[in-house]
């Protein structure tokens, strides 16, 4: 049992089932948050449909190791944008004990743009080959 494989695999269902935690809450509750921030901005609200994407789809790719460096790369964008749309105001925020206030969201980022980068792994479905896993 490779331990590289075993640490691909943790990372990328870690990270995968946390964020699709935050997809199943848009399934469930909607997306009208998202809509009107777009709007906001000045951007068309049918673009948060595309949060189905990056939290639904992509994170089952992860979790699975099949394309997950897609996968990983498509939840990197959507943090990057969650990130600019959502908590801009933060970005250099931190608490009275000195950290940051978006701790979470750049482990979220991180996380997934290292699966973009490293890929699955031995223990997935789409296996070492190809380059999208």
């Amino acid at each position: 049992m490779s331990r590289d494989d075993l640490g691909k695999l943790l990372l990328r269902v870690t990270v995968g089932v946390l964020i699709l935690l935050h997809g199943i809450a848009k399934i469930r509750y909607g997306i009208g948050g998202i809509e009107r921030m777009l709007i906001a901005n000045n951007m068309p609200g049918f673009l948060a449909w595309g949060v189905y994407i990056g939290e639904v789809i992509a994170p089952v790719l992860m979790i699975l190791g099949f394309y997950a460096r897609a996968g990983g790369l498509i939840v990197a964008m959507n943090m990057v944008i969650a990130l600019l749309l959502a908590h801009s105001n933060q970005i250099g925020s931190f608490n009275a004990q000195g950290i940051w206030a978006l701790e979470l969201q750049g482990m979220f980022l991180i996380g997934a743009l290292t699966v973009g980068l490293i890929g699955a792994g031995r223990y997935s479905l789409g296996g070492e080959s190809g380059p999208w896993n």
